[in-house]
């Protein structure tokens, strides 16, 4: 005798209860991707709109001394924050650009500036993109004239014995050719 399965309520619960676990660990899930825009607002305003903006600048333009490619206003690392609080209180007690820049720079080295000054430091660091074009370019004006001179020996370069060669295929190519289109005159030849 075969029992078939019947539905109770209990699959049917668990059914409702796995669907209930489903959007509950989706929403879970949402809730955890959206913690790191909440860690970037900052909300300490400074005293005018025009400190603001040379606020926004700067910190988009120095480098985290803990993070490998971005800048305090990106890094969320607790250096970066320290920084940003540095220079927001700079800004507040009247420091230039300038000023700040060399605070920076005398706390933590070059390291945190993305354009470092023209110095002897650091002309390998600004020709270096500019060498490696010009050996780039070179390299192509070197292949592509390797490759055309070797095109032109190829086209010139037979021996006697291969042109005495390729004159005899000419030539039984050409009586071939003349039999196939006057096949009488080869006939009485």
């Amino acid at each position: 005798m075969i029992v078939e399965p019947q539905r109770n309520a209990s699959v049917y619960f668990l059914r409702g209860r796995f669907v209930t676990l489903k959007k509950a660990t989706l929403l879970l899930l949402l809730s955890v991707l959206c913690l790191p825009v909440w860690g970037v607002i900052e909300v300490d305003r400074l005293s005018s709109p025009a400190l603001s903006e040379r606020y926004q600048y700067l910190v988009a333009e120095y480098r985290c001394p803990k993070c490998q490619n971005q800048n305090l206003a990106e890094s969320n690392s607790p250096i970066s924050i320290d920084l940003r609080t540095e220079i927001r209180r700079l800004l507040e007690e009247g420091a230039s650009d300038a000023q700040i820049s060399d605070y920076l720079v005398a706390r933590y080295g070059e390291f945190v500036l993305y354009r470092p000054k023209v110095k002897n430091s650091t002309y390998l660091l600004w020709l270096a993109p500019a060498v490696l074009l010009l050996l780039g370019l070179l390299v192509i004006v070197f292949i592509v004239r390797r490759q055309k001179r070797a095109v032109n020996t190829s086209k010139t370069a037979l021996s006697s014995t291969e042109q005495a060669a390729l004159q005899a295929l000419l030539g039984t190519a050409e009586k071939q050719n003349d039999k196939t289109v006057n096949p009488n005159e080869a006939e009485s030849k």
